[in-house]
């Protein structure tokens, strides 16, 4: 075939594949099918990769705001959204976790409106519906929509975290993924909808199923982690949450955050044993504490059971420093020392979490960690130190992670931005930066493989020095097979041209084995995306 009359053919299988995202204010169109996902990720050998198999390092920040009353990034009324987005991209954080709810994503797919938003019209007159002039506010939900444009733009990829069931600036303290307002399936429906909305935009790229699953038995409401399907059972919940979302899309990578507390079952402590056993109140408790979501022994004893989907599954905790909360870690029982990284070890993260990542069983995604820097809050220095510990730690590991946060108004941490969210905090930023997915000569990578992450970053492709090709279709021992759609011995654009006659009727005689090109088990457009680029390439 005449190659010039071949790449136009092409070119319209690849047109014909152009997506709509749909909102309350009218449909605006996304990006060509072809942007859409070439930058899935999944796991392989205990590391995070892309679809050509190149390991991958999420470095990313919080900026909650959605979880609340006002239903929109926090800082809007008064800052510039895309500006605080430009100042993300800039200083090199190629993911954003956005804490959401259960409420406000069903509020969004049932077309409900906002009961309250809060953004300045004169400092974000594109978040208008007739500018500043027409003075009022989008909906919240096309809002949304236009950050995730943005994010597109300018290769921040986004990481969706129900933070809580009922919208609430205090709804994080509530242990579980359900409450007297919105239930276990209300939660699953939630999630459903959400990955189904975006299957097809790779910017958004991963879901925290919930933040911070915590409690305890005396406490009444407590998550769990074991084998049975007992409501309260994340585990349980949590499986189902993820297949939730890929059945939708299953390319998400889907983030599981741990528990509260494990019992120490060989010192026959069960669900029922309490904290604290006040008869004998001297004695070391008999439950493993952690943070809120950070517990996740439970993975040793008895893992999550997601057959082939188990490589889109990232263990998140969470970890704080003591200006948090003062917890025994780190205070040793020499006290004319103070924690390292291998006491810290011992005494907390390598039984908690760490262990998953140091036996290379899965890879990690630190979902919080952050806290203050300064004098005022920091007297004795030691929570800098914390931060240098566990900074230098995810470093070496490469662990992947979202520092909170963005905001300034994060009461118990301060943020990276302060007066307001105008000034940037260079000093806490510093502790940060070391951190950030980096070429030797600063660089920052995006996780995007055409788009660079802001002013002075790269992206993936320039990093590994081509763009992503399917695994499947260009190498080992299945390369003649994956791709020939017809059957006929040969990868050629009558293969993409079937194909797209199959998704478009879903109908005719083609073989569904060779068209699952990126191996997921599912047969849908982004495997003839793969097969369009393949072809072109082959040329």
């Amino acid at each position: 075939m005449n190659f010039k009359i071949f790449k136009r053919a092409a070119a319209a299988v690849v047109a014909s594949c152009t997506l709509l995202v749909g909102s309350q204010m009218g449909t605006v169109p996304a990006a060509a099918a072809d942007d859409c996902h070439d930058d899935w990720l999944h796991v392989e050998n205990g590391k995070v990769v892309d679809m050509s198999g190149n390991e991958v390092w999420m470095t990313g920040v919080n900026w909650f705001g959605y979880n609340v009353g006002s239903q929109v990034f926090d800082g809007v009324w008064s800052a510039n959204l895309e500006h605080c987005l430009d100042l993300i991209a800039d200083h090199g954080f190629n993911l954003l976790r956005v804490p959401m709810s259960t409420q406000i994503l069903l509020q969004w797919k049932n077309n409900e409106p906002d009961p309250m938003i809060k953004v300045n019209e004169y400092s974000n007159p594109e978040l208008t519906i007739e500018g500043v002039e027409g003075g009022k506010v989008k909906y919240s939900f096309d809002i949304w929509n236009q950050a995730v444009r943005w994010c597109k733009e300018k290769g921040i990829k986004i990481m969706m975290d129900i933070h809580s069931a009922t919208t609430n600036a205090a709804g994080h303290n509530y242990p579980l993924w359900y409450d007297d307002n919105y239930s276990t399936d209300d939660w699953l429906e939630a999630l459903s909808w959400f990955a189904d909305y975006y299957k097809d935009d790779d910017t958004i790229i991963a879901i925290d199923l919930k933040n911070e699953p915590h409690g305890k038995t005396e406490e009444g409401k407590f998550a769990k982690w074991d084998n049975s399907k007992d409501e309260n059972n994340w585990k349980y919940a949590a499986e189902r949450g993820a297949n939730a979302c890929l059945d939708a899309n299953p390319n998400l990578l889907i983030m599981v955050e741990g528990i509260e507390v494990y019992p120490k079952f060989d010192q026959g402590a069960d669900w029922t044993t309490p904290s604290v056993d006040y008869a004998h109140y001297d004695e070391p408790s008999k439950l493993w504490g952690a943070w809120w979501g950070a517990n996740l022994r439970g993975v040793k004893d008895c893992d999550m059971e997601m057959g082939d989907r188990q490589k889109q599954i990232v263990y998140s905790p969470h970890d704080y420093g003591p200006e948090v909360w003062a917890q025994d870690w780190f205070y040793l029982k020499d006290d004319s020392k103070t924690f390292s990284r291998q006491t810290l070890l011992d005494d907390y993260w390598y039984g908690t979490w760490a262990y998953l990542v140091e036996e290379n069983m899965y890879p990690l995604l630190m979902g919080e960690w952050g806290g203050w820097v300064d004098d005022e809050h920091d007297k004795t220095g030691e929570n800098r130190h914390w931060l240098q510990e566990i900074r230098d730690y995810m470093i070496d590991k490469h662990i992947h992670h979202t520092f909170w946060c963005f905001n300034e108004n994060s009461s118990d941490t301060g943020g990276l931005v302060y007066d307001n969210f105008s000034t940037w905090d260079d000093v806490k930023y510093e502790f940060v930066k070391p951190a950030l997915w980096q070429t030797e000569d600063g660089k920052f990578i995006s996780l995007d493989h055409s788009i660079p992450i802001g002013k002075n970053g790269i992206s993936m492709a320039e990093y590994y020095g081509s763009e992503p090709t399917p695994q499947n279709p260009t190498s080992g021992p299945s390369a003649k097979a994956s791709g020939d759609i017809t059957g006929d011995g040969k990868v050629n654009v009558f293969d993409s041209l079937a194909f797209k006659n199959y998704l478009l009727k879903k109908s005719g005689n083609i073989s569904l084995t060779n068209a699952d090109m990126n191996g997921d088990g599912a047969v849908d457009i982004s495997d003839l995306v793969s097969l369009n680029k393949f072809l072109v390439k082959k040329k």
